[in-house]
């Protein structure tokens, strides 16, 4: 999976690798080298040692396990030890169904934050926000939690409570929601038709059933004789990279370079479009913002590299790495980092993002407070961008407010309107 936002040392309760991306892919064995036998050595003296002396019985599994978490810790932030349980809850999230809350998480300095709530999920009618700090669990303290643990709590059976202790820009305490755990569906494409014959469809993740979903509401929606197209990917924190490649297709000819891959050695890997599907060729917006992130950027990209589309809004998060997930003997697995993701004109988007044709920033209004932009250079041990190298750690931190995708006075979608009702004006007056 491709993933914020990752998400994005970003988990989602709803994917819970939505930064990262599935890419079965080569790696090395590490045990192949000298060096690597005897550090193994030095383990298995600790192990014998803690066995033998520590006060209490210490479990193997659990010390090796603690291990192998401390390891993968000292990579980039996208690479993490999945558990039995962990592993088997990936496979079910990619399908886009399982109990839970409904927000997307990470890890800031040590402090579990919200990156944005799902629509219509528990956690959005609970009211939890965008940069809401998770201070505890089901009281138990937040902090040192590893991501997946909370996840692991935050998830549940349908109709159990789980409290959260939240903490506010603004507020001078913790304030507590007790949410009820539901089974969340998600529909990862909604479509409508907007004023001016413009066909609107968002696309909330990049799941399995992604790109059939698509198809069937182009399809729906190009009968009713729409003239162009707005592919909303705001907030979207990536998914699955095949699902991209495919979405992409819809868009742009078949054999056309959606993406490709290098890994440390520099093999490279291209992913071009196929030729399954209709391929729309209405003039086309695509909505972009700091939310936008992993699958959504290869997508954003390759439509912006081959002129297909105008990209509207803010810069995207700036994942630009691939995530090979490695299933191992006992049932658990690996998520590691293993190769790097370019765009069809060569660009390296990691810690940089899809900068925008047309730059729309969201305004706040009626008090509403601007939260700090988390992206992908702001995740502690990312990595470098070896093109642009390491962004000016003088620059401002950003703020904008979350896009109200969809919602009242939408300053960035109603720009697309106007855009694309502009562009058949121009185009009935060339006519003339």
């Amino acid at each position: 999976m491709l993933g914020h936002g990752k998400k994005l040392l970003a988990l989602t309760l709803i994917l819970a690798i939505a930064a990262t991306a599935l890419f079965v892919g080569r790696w090395t064995n590490a045990g192949a080298e000298a060096e690597s036998y005897e550090g193994l050595k030095i383990f298995t003296e600790v192990l014998s040692v803690v066995k033998r002396n520590y006060v209490e019985t210490a479990d193997t599994k659990t010390l090796i396990y603690s291990a192998i978490r401390g390891m993968l810790s000292s990579l980039d932030p996208h690479s993490g030890f999945l558990t039995q349980e962990d592993y088997k809850e990936m496979q079910v999230d990619t399908k886009g169904e399982f109990g839970g809350l409904g927000i997307q998480i990470a890890i800031k300095n040590g402090v579990l934050m919200v990156i944005s709530p799902i629509e219509d999920t528990p956690a959005w009618e609970a009211g939890i926000q965008a940069g809401d700090r998770i201070i505890k669990i089901n009281g138990e303290q937040t902090k040192d939690m590893g991501l997946n643990d909370a996840v692991r709590k935050m998830r549940g059976p349908k109709g159990t409570p789980v409290t959260i202790s939240v903490f506010r820009e603004g507020w001078k305490e913790l304030k507590d929601f007790t949410i009820v755990r539901d089974i969340i569906k998600i529909k990862s494409v909604k479509s409508k038709v907007l004023e001016g014959n413009i066909a609107y469809v968002r696309v909330m993740q990049f799941q399995e059933g992604t790109a059939e979903e698509l198809a069937g509401a182009l399809k729906k929606i190009s009968a009713e004789n729409t003239t162009s197209i707005i592919l909303d990917l705001r907030n979207n924190p990536g998914g699955l990279l095949q699902s991209a490649i495919d979405v992409t297709g819809q868009f742009i000819p078949p054999g056309k370079l959606v993406v490709y891959l290098k890994g440390r050695v520099g093999d490279r890997v291209d992913y071009k479009t196929g030729g399954t599907r209709p391929v729309y060729s209405d003039p086309m917006v695509v909505l972009v913002n700091q939310g936008s992130a992993s699958a959504s950027e290869i997508v954003a990209g390759a439509l912006k590299d081959w002129n297909r589309a105008v990209i509207l809004g803010m810069q995207t998060f700036g994942k630009g790495s691939v995530q090979s997930v490695i299933p191992l003997s006992d049932g658990a697995g690996l998520r590691l980092t293993t190769a790097r993701y370019y765009t069809p004109k060569g660009t390296s988007i990691q810690t940089t993002g899809i900068t925008p044709d047309i730059a729309v920033k969201i305004e706040p209004k009626n008090g509403q407070k601007e939260h700090v932009i988390m992206r992908e250079k702001d995740l502690e041990r990312h990595l470098v961008n070896e093109k642009t190298g390491e962004p000016d750690d003088k620059e401002e931190a950003e703020k904008a407010v979350m896009s109200e995708v969809e919602g009242k006075d939408d300053t960035q979608l109603q720009r697309a309107i106007d855009l694309l009702k502009t562009w058949h004006v121009f185009k009935e007056l060339s006519n003339k």
